[in-house]
């Protein structure tokens, strides 16, 4: 597999760029901003990560590694809609909320 990476960069940069891009709007997004400035960080970001490539191409597994992180990430959020949904489900039933 790292040699398919290997043996196409753009592919790759890609999938880093949008496992960047989406692990930067789950954890470090906190508001929404101005459309000049969301360009500008998204533009940084895609350049940010041609690092990124490099350590790819010289066979550091960096895919892999924020493949893992995006589906613990999944992973996390799909818990918190059925903690969610599991909460809507007891009051609507009438039952107290519990804490925890």
């Amino acid at each position: 597999m790292q040699q398919w990476f290997h043996d196409h960069p753009i592919i790759s940069y890609l999938l880093i760029v949008a496992c960047t891009i989406y692990i930067f709007n789950t954890v470090f997004r906190v508001g929404k901003l101005p459309i000049l400035k969301e360009i500008a960080v998204h533009v940084v970001l895609a350049i940010g990560c041609l690092v990124l490539l490099l350590l790819q191409l010289d066979k550091l597994p960096i895919i892999q590694c924020m493949g893992v992180a995006v589906a613990m990430m999944m992973l996390l959020r799909l818990r918190q809609m059925y903690d969610k949904r599991k909460n809507y489900r007891k009051n609507k039933n009438g039952e107290a909320p519990r804490a925890g």
